[in-house]
């Protein structure tokens, strides 16, 4: 998982006015960096050779989530062309269901949305 900016920690309900502007200097971060695109909502997938399905495992994945594949080698490119899709969501992972390569480096970038 590529984390781009901290993560906002839920408020503490102690600290009192020097905690609370602590609080606020962190939430206007991450404010600012998921308006310069730092949504932490990317990571990395390799497609198992051999193999008709790929596992890809990762907390944000939910039922809904949108999930989008941009290859990254020239063997990745070859299997998109080839045909790969979601074929499952759950809580915390996705099924990538694709032909069946003995090519190794099928690297792709993945983007989690929902």
């Amino acid at each position: 998982m590529s984390v781009t900016f901290k993560p906002l920690p839920p408020p503490i309900g102690s600290g009192g006015e020097a905690g609370l502007w602590a609080y606020l200097k962190r939430a206007h971060d991450v404010i600012r960096g998921i308006q310069a695109g730092k949504l932490n909502a990317t990571t990395t997938v390799t497609l198992a050779p051999s193999a008709t399905t790929t596992t890809l495992t990762d907390a944000r994945i939910g039922a809904a989530s949108v999930i989008i594949l941009v290859p990254l080698t020239a063997n990745a490119s070859t299997a998109e062309k080839a045909g790969i899709h979601i074929s499952a969501r759950s809580e915390g992972s996705a099924t990538l269901t694709h032909p069946s390569s003995a090519n190794t480096g099928q690297d792709f970038a993945v983007v989690i949305i929902g």
